[in-house]
This record gives structure tokens, C-alpha cells and sequence, in this order.
């Protein structure tokens, strides 16, 4: 097991879901994004998006799809955060990317994603690490930026009509594809 030690988030470890996770994942989720409860974080999308986020079939095919890894970020004993890792030829997808809304803008995102980073190129040898996110979401791309990853111009149509995704409440939603080389 990985551990790192942080003043503001105590004892940090990683390790890869199991299905016996799904129903402690699948709130966090939802908790970073949606509803009242992710208004308290920054990350939130309760703005423009209502609904679900994922689903436990959702969260549990990331968990056993071949070539996908669901990073479980635990302090202290509880899971706190979470992150999608999936090998996709030279490059890495980054998704599902959750912090618990009361720990975020202390630094724990900062340590995941270079966490993720570090694994996807010991994991898989992969050149890029490639993430999508919805286009009007400013303040969530720059944050991306300052960490190294750059937009790309690609976009690909929000799955409107599909509540799995959530229900829209804008119709010029579509994801950006954001990249960063992994030296």
C-alpha cells in the first residue's frame, strides 16, 4: 500500500476498488457534484446538472472493465476520494474524479492526481494523460491548467436525454478533451 503524510489531510493511502466498495463510491460521487451536499466543495455542477451523477452499475463496470482501474483514496480508515484510470493505447483516461466537498481546496486533489499520474506510467508506460470536462466549467478546466494539462479545442456532445448522465439545465454542454504529457 502507497502512503503519504499531509498536515492538512492526515494519513493518505491508495489502493484499487473492489465491488464491495460501490455503495460508499457511489455518494462520494455524487456528493462532489451534485445536490446540496456538493455545494459545500467547489467542484460542484448542481448549477448546471441535476440528477445522478453515476450509478452503482455505473461505478462497478470502472471497477471491472479490463484495462480500468478505480483508485480508492482512504485517510485515516474512510474513503475520502476516488479516481478512474483506464489504458487507452499511449495514453491514460482520467475520470471520475471525486474529493469529499468539506476536504476540497486543501491540497488532497493536488496529491491524487499526481498519485494517478505516477501509476498510469508505472502501470502502463503511457506517454499522455487524457481526461474530459464539460466545457462551461471555467474555474475546473484552469485548475486542470495550473496542474499541466492543456485544452485541446476536441469537444464531444453531452449524452442529453440520457438521465444516467444527469438532467441538463443549459443546453450548450458538450466535454473537452484536456491532455498532459507524462515526462
Amino acid at each position: 500500500m502507497d502512503t503519504a503524510t499531509s498536515q492538512e489531510t492526515g494519513r493518505i493511502s491508495y489502493r484499487e476498488a473492489v465491488l464491495d466498495d460501490v455503495p460508499a463510491l457511489v455518494p462520494l460521487v455524487e456528493s462532489a457534484y451534485r445536490g446540496d451536499s456538493s455545494r459545500g466543495g467547489w467542484t460542484t455542477e448542481a448549477d448546471i446538472l441535476q440528477g445522478q451523477r453515476t450509478d452503482p452499475d455505473g461505478v462497478a463496470a470502472v471497477i471491472t472493465a479490463p484495462g480500468s482501474r478505480l483508485l480508492v483514496v482512504e485517510r485515516d480508515g474512510g474513503i475520502v476520494a476516488c479516481c478512474q484510470l483506464e489504458h487507452r493505447g499511449d495514453a491514460a483516461y482520467f475520470g471520475m474524479f471525486a474529493v469529499r466537498p468539506e476536504l476540497q481546496g486543501a491540497g488532497l486533489g493536488k496529491q491524487i492526481i499526481a498519485e494517478a499520474e505516477r501509476r498510469v506510467r508505472e502501470l502502463w508506460d503511457v506517454r499522455e494523460m487524457h481526461m474530459t470536462v464539460i466545457s462551461v466549467r471555467e474555474e475546473l478546466i484552469a485548475w486542470y491548467e495550473r496542474r499541466g494539462y492543456r485544452r485541446t479545442g476536441l469537444t464531444t456532445p453531452f449524452p442529453y436525454g440520457d438521465e444516467r448522465f444527469g438532467l441538463p439545465q443549459r443546453d450548450d454542454l458538450e466535454f473537452e478533451l484536456l491532455v498532459k504529457p507524462l515526462g
